[in-house]
This record gives structure tokens, sequence and C-alpha cells, in this order.
């Protein structure tokens, strides 16, 4: 293999002035590839190009674009949130120049070779890379073949993807408020997050009208977390919310892994008569078994797994049906090839899945699980932040809200989402962070 590859490929941030790095156009056509497809019969389609944007619409992003002979381009996310950089230098650096010359067609050859071959294996950081790769090479292939990625993945298991929505609120009652906005947008399932008396920013409540966004500019701030208020407020969040939303509405619940295995059984088991959809990360994960004594204690369905890279990270938790929905994404947890892995065994199990989806993955990572969603048969649900409309320009895209709070990815080729380079340099990027926490005395928590 030739140790030389595309002036492109070099690590390169939008804003860059160099002109070889920002392309025309063309680059966002969104129309079906015709012809050019090379030998059914196995002449390889050669990878010639592939480089890493990073930019910043309002928050950071980066994609992989990698661009074969005939002509066609895929993009995948490669977005690891306050990390980004991290990313972008094991891509360039580490993968990019493996991919060259290599033959686009072979998606799962390509996704052994880089978790296999590099000897160090797992973690967010590589499995991130491998995640741009693998769903950029599906792009390629759906564009070369002319069919939506869903049809590739087997086809329509449903006819949308149902979403849910975050309703939060310093309050109770800002909180029940937002979500019969919700309800009247035609959602059917809504996350509720509230403040907590004493605990100034509480996870998952914005600040005034503006959306959630916890992620902030320059170094990450410190908040604080106390369980007792929490344990205490949560209950009465959602006694207010069945009785003034109905028995209907699906209700979500983010814990965000702060509790204790036994906090988390209490508050499962306050929170029974309210019927919940899921409690998602009552506890960290790393220790699995935790998961036991929240099971023997509760029947809220539980939900875990945004921080997934690996199927083994859930192997325990799904083979002992100590959860209820697996939340790996196909950004962090090695793309569409291996989020397929993680559902299957999840079927096998009565697992289902519910995708992570905030706004810290870019439209290339939304529009690709929502081909997964709509193709896997065993979904549960998928959470939706939309991107603000500088996002969605600098990222265009064919997915949209259909009916009744449900997502469709759109019947273009591929995965139906592209990047704008021209309109991505104009966004370059700029440091920012998750925020910390810590307990009252000071001593650091989970986030």
């Amino acid at each position: 293999m030739d140790t030389c590859w595309s002036s492109t490929a070099d690590f390169s941030r939008a804003g860059s002035t160099n002109e070889d790095r920002v392309g025309g156009s063309e680059l966002c056509s969104l129309e079906p590839v015709v012809g050019g497809f090379g030998d059914p019969l196995g002449v390889p389609m050669k990878i010639v190009d592939a480089k890493v944007i990073i930019c910043c619409p309002g928050r950071n992003f980066v994609t992989l674009k990698i661009t074969t002979e005939d002509g066609i381009h895929g993009v995948g996310d490669a977005t690891l949130n306050g990390r980004e950089l991290a990313v972008a230098a094991y891509l360039t650096e580490h993968v990019i120049p493996l991919l060259i010359n290599r033959d686009a067609r072979r998606i799962e050859d390509t996704w052994h070779y880089l978790y296999k071959g590099a000897y160090w294996r797992r973690g967010p950081v590589t499995m991130t890379a491998i995640a741009a790769v693998d769903t950029a090479l599906w792009d390629i292939k759906g564009k070369a073949l002319g069919a939506p990625v869903y049809q590739l993945l087997g086809g329509r298991a449903r006819d949308g993807v149902t979403v849910y929505g975050h309703a939060n609120g310093e309050t109770i009652e800002e909180t029940i408020e937002a979500a019969a906005g919700y309800v009247k947008r035609g959602y059917k399932a809504v996350r509720l997050q509230c403040g907590v008396p004493g605990i100034p920013d509480a996870y998952g409540v914005a600040h005034g009208k503006l959306p959630y966004e916890p992620a902030v500019k320059g170094r990450p701030p410190e908040t604080r977390f106390s369980t007792e208020p929490y344990l205490n407020v949560v209950p009465r969040l959602f006694e207010r919310a069945r009785r003034d939303l109905g028995p209907d509405l699906r209700l979500l619940h983010d814990v965000h892994h702060r509790l204790s295995p036994i906090e988390a059984a209490r508050l499962g088991k306050e929170l029974e008569p309210h019927h919940l959809t899921w409690m998602e990360d009552p506890v960290p994960a790393e220790l699995q078994e935790g998961f036991k004594l929240i099971r023997q204690h509760t029947t809220t369905p539980l939900a875990v797994g945004e921080v997934f890279s690996s199927v083994y990270d859930c192997q325990q938790l799904i083979e002992e049906q100590l959860i209820d929905y697996v939340r790996a994404t196909v950004v962090h947890a090695g793309g569409l090839t291996h989020l397929r892995r993680i559902a299957h065994l999840a079927e096998l199990h009565h697992v289902r899945t519910g995708c992570h989806g905030a706004t810290d993955l870019s439209p290339v990572c939304m529009a690709a699980a929502l081909h997964f969603d709509l193709s896997v048969h065993n979904f549960g649900l998928q959470e939706y932040m939309p991107h603000t409309d500088e996002t969605d320009r600098v990222f265009p895209h064919a997915y949209q809200i259909v009916d009744d709070g449900m997502l469709h990815p759109g019947d273009r080729p591929g995965l139906g989402v592209d990047i704008d380079e021209v309109l991505a340099a104009r966004h370059p990027y700029d440091p920012a962070y998750l925020p910390t926490c810590r307990a009252l005395d000071g001593t650091v928590t989970s986030w």
C-alpha cells in the first residue's frame, strides 16, 4: 500500500484558508449517484481520499468524509463531546493512511481490520473513530446501489421511528407545562427533568427559555448534587405528571448515573405507580452486577448505555436481563455494523433499543440512527433533540418528522445527509466541555 495518501487527508479544522480543503457546492448534493460503480463481481471500489472536518455551528462536530475513485463520497460522525480533537487526531494520524486504496464495499472486513488490527481495542476514542469509517462506508454503499441505508439493513420493520422530547423546568409546574407543549405537537413520549430545591444547575434543566444544552465554552463548569432532595422531588414530579397529562403518555426520566444501587432501587419502587417507560442510567454501569440489586426491588424499566463503546460493556446486562433498553449509539459504539450486533444480542433477551440522540451527536449520526431504528426489529424509542438551524444548514439532511411524534430517515440513497464544507469553514472549532459535578461537601461525583 502506498504510504502517501491524498493531501486532503491531512488533519484540518474548518476555517482553514487552504482552498484544497474546502470543496464546492456539489459536495452537499443529496441526489442519487448513477453509474461508474465498478464491476459488481469483484473489482474493488478503491478509497482514494479521506479527510476530517471539524466545525462548530453552535457546538463542535467532527466529520469524516471518504471518497472513492468513482467520485462517490460518504460521511460519518466522529464527535466525542469534550474530546473531539482526540478522535480527529486518531483518524488523521492512524486510520486514514490505512484506508487509502482499500475497497470501500468491504465494510465488514474494514471494521475488523480497524478493530482487531490495532491490538489496543475498545474505548470511546477508538470506537468513535471506527464508527466514523463504518458509517461513511455504509453511506457510500447506499449511494452506489441507489438505495437508502435502511434497505441495505433488511428494509423497514416499521412505518416510522417514535421519538421522545425533553421537557424540563426549574419547578415541577414548569416541567409539566413544557411536557404539555410536546403533547400538543404530537409527541407520544416525553422525558421529564426538573429543578431540585437547594441545588443550582440541576441536570437536564435549561436556563430560562433556551433549549437545554449542557456543553459550555471554555473550562468545564462545576455543578453540585445532593441525593436526598433529589430523591424527594422526583416522585412528586411524576405523580403530578400522571395527574395532569393522563395515563397514556410515555414518561421517562434520566438519573444520569448519580445514585447507588439501593438508592436507585428506592426511586424505581416509588415511581412504579406512575408507570414510566424507563428510568435511565440509575447508576454508573462499570459494575454491571449493580443492576441486579436494583432489579430485585423494582419493576420500573431500566435503560442504560449512551456511554457504551462495545457489546462487552452491556453483555452481562443484556444476557441476565438486568435492563430493558440499551441506549448505545452509532457514533460511540463502533458504527452501524457493531450497533446491529448489540441489537441482535439484545433481541434474544427481550431487551429493546433506545439510542441516545442529544445534540452532541451530529445530524450525520441522527440520520444513521434513524436508518438503524427503522430496520431493527427490537426498536424501543429514539431520543431526539433538534439541532439548531445553524447546524442543520451545515448538515443538510432528508430526515424529518412524519406523523404522531415519529421521524423517518427519508428515501434518498445512502444516509440522506451531507456536510456543506463551505459553510462548515465559517464555524471553526471552539473548545467546550460538559460540566463536572461535586457533592455538597465538595467530593467529585458523576455528572
